[in-house]
């Protein structure tokens, strides 16, 4: 079972250097970058290691200012939002601009929280600056005030320590038995998540309710089937998007990246009748790239019963918007009827012996030497790249490093061609997997 996390959230009114701070965060982290093509989009969210400690941070920026009062209640929702999923805030303002009436009302709600608050006074630079700018800001009435400079780094050590002492340390409050395999259902409120918990555990275990966001937080149940055991997390539902909630779609799946980091298979369930949304290749796409091993689970498939068109047009719009992940298991079923739900866990088997596979170096080097003799890479600049062999360097999900004397030379076409190899010579057809390129260091004489 993966270890949970913490979630860190950024909050705060447009243009006052969120997104400065987001991007000094990134480029400290030491997390593993995988080149593997997936979905291109804005990054809003970011796996940071410091000083051995991990969390992920999410950047809550990219609200417009489209008027006062629609701005004010777009922060005030993601001031909510934070208080409720995330486990440290860190609320930003803007030293140079100073308060706006809606800086007042955002720190009143965060008084009232017990998670660690950062209050950051940004854009001050130097000392001189701090005496200048920072007074004011202790009209908001709380003790501590942090001067920063996201752009500069003034005062950005200092305030980095202190959040690294803050940062919540969990663990699984039962050892759990080994081989046990953790799943989490994730998906858009009322798709059926808990029901479908039910339906596995065989008994009324989850809240079963017709109103969105009855599953407020992530509930884990250990059921054994057979020989085998499974930790089933039942999540709170990823939100629609609504007038003011469309632009928080981003920072409303704090939850489900919570989930996705103590989980090895992720059950993406969409509503057969409602078709694949959006929201789920958001959580689908997160879920990837955070490597885990994912099946789509078509649920409500019984109100389609006897309209053969309407799926055939329901699977067809699915595997198009999951062409990213091709690999991925769908299964269609049906909580509320049982039908479909004899395969999930059988599923769920085969696609976790994948997930967790080694191979030796010689089964990888013979498929690499295959790949090469089939398709050479092509030329970088004028010179010849040269592949030179590949290891394994870990599991769930399987991950190779091939050594090469100009990795930046690859091109992701070709990386995708030596996935694709590697997928069908070790027979992983239904997980994603990692391949990651190092310069083979050259020797050194004399």
């Amino acid at each position: 079972m993966q270890t949970r996390y913490p979630i860190v959230a950024l909050v705060g009114r447009p243009n006052v250097g969120k997104s400065s701070l987001f991007n000094r965060f990134a480029k400290n982290r030491k997390a593993i970058v995988d080149p593997t093509p997936g979905v291109t989009r804005d990054r809003h969210y970011e796996q940071v290691t410091l000083e051995e400690k991990t969390f992920i941070l999410v950047d809550t920026g990219g609200i417009e200012n489209d008027g006062k009062e629609l701005m004010a209640g777009l922060i005030r929702e993601q001031t909510m939002q934070a208080m409720r999923e995330a486990d440290v805030i860190l609320f930003m303002l803007d030293g140079k601009e100073g308060l706006m009436p809606v800086d007042y009302e955002v720190a009143d709600h965060l008084r009232r929280t017990e998670k660690p608050v950062y209050f950051l006074i940004n854009k001050v630079d130097s000392p001189d600056l701090e005496q200048q700018l920072v007074p004011q800001f202790y009209e908001l009435g709380v003790e501590k005030l942090w001067p920063v400079s996201a752009a500069h780094g003034y005062g950005v050590k200092t305030f980095f320590s202190s959040l690294l002492e803050a940062l919540p340390v969990f663990t699984p409050t039962e050892e759990l038995p080994t081989d046990t395999i953790s799943l989490a259902c994730l998906g858009r409120p009322n798709v059926g998540k808990s029901s479908l918990v039910n339906r596995l555990l065989g008994e009324e275990r989850m809240v079963v309710s017709d109103v969105p966001g009855t599953t407020r937080d992530s509930v884990d149940s250990l059921i054994t089937v057979g020989k085998q055991n499974y930790l089933l997390i039942d999540t709170a539902g990823i939100r629609r998007k609504g007038k003011v909630q469309e632009k928080l779609e981003k920072f409303s799946v704090m939850q489900a990246l919570g989930v996705l980091e103590r989980c090895d298979l992720v059950l993406i369930v969409i509503d057969a009748n409602e078709g694949v949304t959006e929201q789920d290749t958001k959580v689908l796409g997160y879920a990837f790239e955070r490597g885990r091993a994912c099946l789509i689970l078509v649920n409500k498939w019984d109100l389609l019963k006897g309209d053969t068109r309407r799926q055939k047009q329901v699977l067809e719009e699915v595997k198009r918007a999951t062409s990213f992940i091709e690999f991925a298991p769908l299964l269609t079923v049906s909580a509320l009827t049982g039908a479909g739900i004899k395969n999930l866990l059988p599923t769920v088997a085969k696609v976790y012996r994948q997930y967790c596979s080694t191979f030796t170096t010689g089964q990888l080097n013979r498929i690499l030497q295959a790949a090469l003799e089939e398709h050479n890479p092509p030329m970088h600049q004028g010179r010849r790249l040269k592949l030179y062999y590949t290891t394994q360097v870990a599991s769930k999900p399987p991950t190779f490093v091939i050594f090469v004397n100009y990795p930046k030379g690859v091109h992701f076409s070709y990386l995708r061609y030596l996935v694709n190899q590697y997928r069908a010579g070790l027979k992983l057809d239904k997980i994603p997997i990692r391949i990651l390129l190092k310069e083979r260091q050259r020797k050194q004489y004399g």
